[in-house]
């Protein structure tokens, strides 16, 4: 018996029900993935138990020798991955890796430009319903109706007539690669600082598969999880002139105690990533988004941008009669778990939304190739049309469920 059964059964009983959802389901949600082993260990360790305000040699409590090691360990391991002048380790998430930057050089009621979350920005580029909404004066950017991709003359334009403090590259729903370079010099031509926020593209950033905007961008922010697929959580990378800035508004601006078991955890996936076979999976999951696209592009589904570049696909549903949250319980039922999200110009709002986002991260950790992608093509073509069909839906949960068990992962857990 677990000391956690014995302790308390229900919380037991919802974690091993948790886990047999993600062993028996296709997890396909663009911002989530699979830690190994090894991240898991060290994040359910002792060093939860450990207070650490401050940085390593400079901690407001004693016994910090070896969190101070651990802690150093993963900055290193973090500025050899990224190439970058200085990294800190300790934001709890994206989110509050965002607001650390932005407490560094912003005063309420500066003029930020990011992009607009209903074409794929993040809810902390600006979003009215958020801290950076409130607290800022806020200009977004979008993409074109015709292509889908980042509007940079609709940048280069609001930039030089708001003239922002900080111009904010990067997004949550956007497939393709963003020129970071070309940010650069729009933000330099109006003396903007630029933050770019790569969470989703970090693991792809790191392998040198999408440019890195680090020799670019004052500020870099990102997840530790999605595609760099270690534990939840965040990261700042920055340049070396202003890393003390940065690190006083982490602590004690805006956070307290680090996380040290998280740290421990973010510093295994600092090392895998850097690994050869990291990089052959991060090749495998734009392959396998790519081949998911084609073959569903092929069945008559629409997606934006007309592909990716990435992990990440975000359909159009509104030729299917479907709206996305329709599409996400649908796909549920079957098995498969993706997201609702909006779509550039949605008439919809985003808790209906005309498409569903689709990543591919997860299901490569478990092993799956193209020959996989076909396969889940097929279904997902066969749900969304066959809504009120049950027969259908129960027969494709079960064919879903023998695919997983050909691509075991955490079996060992239940």
């Amino acid at each position: 018996m677990s000391y956690l059964k014995k302790v308390d059964a229900k919380i037991d009983d919802f974690i091993r029900k948790e886990t047999q959802r993600q062993i028996n389901k296709l997890v396909m949600i663009a911002s989530e993935n699979f830690a190994s082993e090894a991240v898991l260990e060290a994040q359910g360790s002792v060093l939860t138990n450990k207070y650490a305000e401050g940085y390593p040699g400079n901690r407001y409590y004693g016994g910090c020798e070896f969190v101070d090691k651990i802690e150093e360990i993963a900055i290193e391991r973090a500025k050899e991955l990224f190439k970058a002048e200085h990294v800190n380790v300790q934001p709890h998430s994206g989110s509050q890796a965002n607001m650390a930057v932005y407490l560094s050089i912003l005063n309420p009621g500066d003029t930020i430009l990011g992009m607009n979350l209903a074409h794929g920005g993040h809810l902390t580029h600006g979003s009215p319903v958020n801290f950076s909404g409130r607290m800022f004066k806020v200009v977004s950017y979008g993409v074109t109706r015709d292509s889908h991709l980042i509007d940079y003359d609709q940048v280069k334009d609001l930039a030089e007539k708001f003239r922002p403090k900080l111009i904010i590259v990067g997004a949550s729903a956007y497939p393709r690669i963003i020129d970071f370079k070309w940010f650069h010099e729009i933000a330099q031509s109006v003396g903007a600082y630029m933050m770019a926020d790569i969470a989703h593209i970090a693991g792809f950033v790191s392998t040198e598969l999408h440019p890195s905007p680090v020799p670019y961008a004052e500020f870099v922010t990102a997840t530790t999880h999605k595609t760099l697929r270690g534990p939840r959580g965040g990261l700042i990378i920055c340049k070396k002139q202003y890393a003390k800035l940065i690190d006083k508004v982490v602590f004690p601006g805006i956070q307290g105690g680090p996380l040290m078991h998280v740290i421990a955890a973010k510093a295994v996936a600092f090392k895998e990533a850097k690994s050869e076979q990291f990089k052959q999976y991060q090749m495998q999951v734009i392959k396998n988004a790519k081949i998911l696209c084609e073959e569903l592009k092929s069945f008559g589904f629409r997606f934006i941008s007309g592909g990716t570049d990435t992990h990440l696909l975000l359909m159009d549903l509104t030729n299917t009669g479907l709206t996305g949250k329709q599409a996400e319980e649908l796909l549920e039922k079957a098995g498969i778990i993706v997201n609702k999200n909006e779509i550039p110009f949605d008439k919809r709002g985003p808790t209906i939304t005309s498409g569903i986002r689709i990543g591919t991260q997860a299901i490569t950790t478990r092993g799956m190739k193209e020959r996989e992608m076909k396969i889940i093509a097929t279904w997902i073509k066969e749900v969304l049309e066959n809504k009120d069909n049950t027969s259908v839906l129960r027969r494709i949960q079960d064919d879903v469920y023998q695919l997983c068990q050909k691509f075991p992962i955490y079996s060992h857990r239940l």
